[in-house]
């Protein structure tokens, strides 16, 4: 991911600012501010300033410079199973592992004007794949996006009252966006694996 939504663009120069006041209390994670890796960083580092990363290298990086005293990535996913850029980039950062959080998936629909609007979702595609069931009860075109909270950010940015996105409940709230739907994922326990990295 190399360039935000709008929304969110300013949400990563406010959260990289106030990560730069104190580096050593920063927490690095991929994605965009709303994704859940965002929201596994809240969880483990309560109160911690969250640093969001355009990758996974990118996260690590922040970490071995300094920029961030520690990093919160994924690594497997209960449905999908492992996320393949990390098996080769953890044993190549020289970062430990110091701990490991598990964070329940609960997908949830968006949008700025109502459920009853809506003609298109966009979210990235195992989100999309993995909300199949509901997306197409109710009728509505799905379109791959790079990324969950990118996807949420995006909707917020345009406005357009058609167009929802799925993501998380975090994303939903950073971005002003009106919840139609919570925990419409296809399967009840979508959980993702993650692990705390440091120097």
């Amino acid at each position: 991911m190399s360039s935000y939504p709008p929304r969110a663009e300013t949400l990563v120069a406010d959260m990289t600012a106030r990560a730069a006041l104190d580096p050593a209390a920063a927490v690095a994670f991929q994605g965009a501010p709303g994704a859940y890796s965002h929201q596994a960083v809240r969880e483990v580092f309560p109160g911690a300033v969250a640093l969001p990363c355009p990758s996974f290298e990118d996260a690590i990086e922040a970490v071995q410079t300094g920029r961030a005293g520690h990093a919160v990535i994924p690594i497997e996913n209960s449905l999908h199973g492992r996320v393949a850029d990390m098996h080769f980039l953890l044993p190549e950062s020289g970062l430990s592992i110091i701990g490991e959080h598990f964070v329940r998936v609960r997908h949830c629909l968006m949008g700025t004007g109502s459920q009853a609007d809506l003609r298109q979702v966009i979210s990235h595609p195992q989100a999309l794949g993995q909300c199949r069931i509901r997306t197409r009860a109710w009728g509505l075109e799905a379109v791959g996006y790079f990324d969950t909270a990118a996807a949420a950010a995006q909707v917020a940015s345009d406005g357009n009252t058609a167009v929802g996105a799925i993501a998380s409940m975090l994303a939903a709230e950073l971005y002003g966006l009106k919840m139609f739907a919570q925990g419409i994922e296809d399967a009840e326990h979508n959980t993702t694996r993650f692990v705390v990295l440091a120097n």
